[in-house]
């Protein structure tokens, strides 16, 4: 899949993907104004324009990066797997389906998806990253 961020200045290629999941915690919605729909790309993301990526350690497992110039988010990539987690609205595609969302337990009252998903709350989430058998979290 090819995407790219608002001004250009930044582009991608990853593996096809279809689902998006939803993060509802407070760092997303604090990130992006709203909850994070993003596709889980695995570790095979590719970036042209490298040098106009920012990156920010959003916590100790954890980084979230953004176009330097125009300020698109670009990815969360969890330092444990390498996987990248990149904004469905980064992709020329628009074929997504809402499969899964995470924080459950935190997403505010104000706004509410209409499609029905596997969710997890914080606590599940918790879980399945310190799961020494998880290879994924979205």
């Amino acid at each position: 899949m090819d995407g790219h961020c608002l001004c250009g200045a930044v582009s991608l290629k990853s593996p096809e993907a279809r689902e998006i999941g939803a993060c509802h915690c407070g760092s997303c919605r604090r990130w992006g104004g709203g909850p994070l729909l993003a596709v889980h790309c695995g570790r095979d993301v590719q970036f042209q324009g490298a040098e106009n990526i920012s990156v920010y350690a959003s916590s100790d497992w954890a980084h979230r990066a953004f176009c330097s110039r125009c300020g698109t988010h670009l990815y969360y990539k969890l330092l444990a797997t390498g996987e990248y987690f990149v904004p469905a609205g980064l992709f020329e595609s628009t074929e997504f389906e809402l499969a899964s969302q995470i924080y459950i337990d935190k997403k505010p009252g104000y706004y509410s998806f209409a499609n029905q998903t596997p969710t997890l709350t914080e606590q599940q989430v918790i879980e399945q990253f310190s799961s020494p058998s998880s290879e994924t979290a979205a």
